[in-house]
């Protein structure tokens, strides 16, 4: 295996002048930098990252941090959209990424801090934190630069990329009241969630605006899950069978109502009309296919890690990142048929 030993004796220099040639230090020619770096690739050199981090000081590593992973989110597939983003926008810039989970269990034992020193992060990308979570007063605290995904906090090492979840929400309900619907339900998620709040904005602004009476009782909890929105929504259709149509803060919740819907054979989306949120890839697939407020979730991931390695860079740069989003109409929504 060929070392910088070898690149000196070939090269004539010194082994400091490779070593700080290849590193990217100014005080080496520009004429030697070419020539070190030309035989380094004659002899096939592949630098030692480690051993690298520990000249530089530099770990040219960002984490990503996930909260609560599991099996149960591999099928809205959302955080590996998010995963395939930042790793690409990593890699055109020229750092590594390592993916770590925590948990309440785990916070209580390690900070934030610890963690991110632990693996030897530069920084980090936050997911899936909900409003109450202790890390999030840590990352403002903290030096480690950090962005959070969803989650509204800036500060000199510290920003967020999101979604404009109001207007998405807006979009979603004033749509089914284009359509004729007055009689509109919401399953939203929980909320710890600042999307659940934001989403939950942005229906009760759009039936504000089109004064149709709000109902608190009609804003149901499926806590982002299918197996609870099936459930929720099962007890809710047999005790108000005036709904015409449900807005839910998930596909995946969605997809719960749909199959509630069935059970109780209400056809969709002549008797209701169910609307999601993210645009999942089971969303274009499901029967019938779903309506639902589209997300670039790659995209949030590609800006959350610009982002973050702006911070890293302390280029002056916008802490905060909002995407739009856009309707996709499909076949779980109509005119409401039953007015």
């Amino acid at each position: 295996m060929t070392t910088i030993k070898d690149i000196a004796r070939v090269a004539g220099v010194s082994i400091t002048t490779v070593s700080r040639a290849l590193n990217g230090y100014s005080d080496v020619s520009e004429k030697t930098r070419r020539r070190i770096q030309e035989v380094a690739k004659e002899l096939k050199y592949s630098p030692n990252a480690v051993a690298r981090s520990l000249v530089m000081n530099r770990s040219k590593t960002i984490g990503l941090l996930v909260s609560e992973i599991s099996r149960e989110g591999a099928k809205d597939n959302f955080t590996f959209e998010v995963l395939c983003g930042i790793n690409d926008r990593v890699a055109e810039l020229d750092y590594d990424l390592i993916l770590f989970n925590t948990n309440s269990a785990q916070q209580k034992v390690k900070s934030y801090t610890q963690l991110c020193r632990e693996r030897r992060v530069e920084g980090v990308i936050l997911q899936g934190i909900k409003t109450d979570d202790p890390y999030l007063e840590e990352v403002i605290e903290s030096d480690i630069p950090c962005v959070v995904v969803d989650v509204p906090i800036t500060g000199n090492k510290v920003g967020y990329v999101s979604t404009d979840n109001v207007d998405g929400a807006k979009k979603a309900v004033q749509y089914l009241i284009d359509l004729g619907h007055q009689q509109i339900a919401m399953m939203n998620g929980h909320e710890k969630a600042f999307v659940s709040q934001k989403r939950k904005e942005g229906y009760l602004a759009t039936l504000e605006q089109n004064e149709i009476p709000i109902k608190e009782d009609w804003i149901l909890n499926g806590e982002f899950r299918e197996e609870q929105a099936e459930k929720v929504a099962l007890y809710f259709l047999r005790n108000h069978p005036n709904v015409t149509a449900i807005f839910c803060a998930s596909d995946l919740m969605a997809l719960g109502v749909l199959k509630a819907a069935k059970t109780l054979n209400i056809r969709v989306p002549s008797q209701l009309s169910v609307i999601g949120y993210d645009d999942i890839v089971l969303a274009e697939y499901a029967t019938p296919s779903l309506t639902t407020v589209a997300q670039d979730k790659y995209q949030i991931g590609y800006e959350a890690a610009g982002l973050l390695i702006d911070l890293l860079a302390e280029n002056e740069t916008n802490n905060a990142r909002i995407l739009k989003s856009n309707l996709k109409i499909r076949q779980s929504t109509d005119f409401n048929k039953k007015a």
